[in-house]
């Protein structure tokens, strides 16, 4: 007799676009890493409805490359292993669940589920406004000469809401610096695609 075994897994994958929404300029447009110990947590606090788990916040930092007197850029490796990853130098955080009361801005720092009936995925996709006026002390022009700037941004990534404070990372993704000024308004449009895999094995 023939015995089958129904294997089944998830795959998830991330994907970034960072951009000026009233140019239409792209400044970074690449995917990103996946911190999969911490999402398989998200997703297990998820789905037994702990009240955690979930895509609470969007978070920005300015350590994430060096540049050498010539200009070279060198990238670190994302942060993707140990429950308390962080990112390289965190300097900015942002609330993107749009039922938080810390919200600022929901209509425009929301997440939303896109799903096409028949097919094996799903996308999350985040979405956050950084305005003129934030963040707050930014330089008044994109003019800066230096990456120690707090808001030259070269990494960012997504953390699940923790009651007990700070969330866990499940994204981190780093770029070439991309400064946050007076004069521009920056969005980040982040897909996280979760995708079950399955199949029959003899």
């Amino acid at each position: 007799m023939t015995q089958f075994n129904d294997l089944n897994g998830i795959h998830v994958e991330g994907h970034i676009k960072i951009s000026d929404p009233d140019s239409g300029e792209i400044y970074v447009n690449k995917r990103n890493a996946i911190h999969y110990e911490n999402m398989s947590i998200a997703l297990a606090e998820s789905l037994a409805n702990q009240g955690e788990g979930f895509v609470y916040e969007m978070s920005f930092g300015n350590g994430g490359t060096s540049v050498d007197p010539t200009g070279i850029v060198t990238y670190l490796t994302p942060n993707s292993t140990g429950t308390n990853s962080s990112l390289y130098n965190q300097t900015f955080t942002k609330v993107v669940d749009e039922r938080s009361v810390n919200n600022t801005d929901p209509a425009r720092n929301k997440t939303e589920i896109r799903h096409v009936s028949g097919t094996n995925y799903t996308d999350i996709l985040v979405r956050c406004l950084l305005d003129y006026g934030e963040p707050s002390g930014q330089d008044a022009f994109d003019t800066a000469g230096s990456n120690d700037s707090l808001y030259v941004f070269d990494e960012l990534g997504l953390r699940s809401y923790s009651a007990s404070g700070t969330g866990r990372l499940i994204t981190h993704v780093i770029f070439h610096p991309v400064q946050k000024s007076l004069n521009r308004l920056i969005q980040v449009d982040y897909t996280v695609r979760i995708q079950s895999l399955s199949g029959i094995e003899g």
